[in-house]
């Protein structure tokens, strides 16, 4: 269970992550960045991001490319809340494919609702 101070540095990194991905994304037609969720480690210094990506497809060589500039975000993260942070956690990114899971369970159901008729 988080602490309240864990659950708000939560919404402050995911909020602020999501306005990164929005500014960068906004340049590459077609392709949308979220930040789903974040968990803190109880001593703020490793921050796991979850990310759910449209295209899906594309996920895995987003995700790369995200794990591959992770410095920078990192910086441009401390630029953002270095006033409310006195350390920037590592940032530690996951595809979130949540709706991946749903959507292939939704289309399973479906399908066996045709084979019934």
């Amino acid at each position: 269970m988080d602490t309240t101070r864990q659950q708000k540095i939560n919404r402050l990194i995911q909020k602020e992550l999501s306005e990164l991905f929005r500014k960068e994304t906004a340049q590459m037609r077609g392709v949308l960045v979220t930040v789903s969720t974040v968990r803190v480690t109880p001593d703020l210094g490793l921050a796991k991001v979850y990310l759910s990506i449209f295209p899906s497809g594309q996920g895995k060589e987003i995700l790369t490319n995200i794990k591959n500039s992770v410095k920078t975000l990192r910086y441009e993260l401390g630029q953002k809340v270095g006033k409310q942070l006195r350390i920037i956690p590592e940032l530690a990114f996951y595809l979130d494919d949540s709706l991946d899971y749903l959507e292939n369970i939704d289309r399973l159901l479906n399908s066996d609702d045709k084979k019934e008729d």
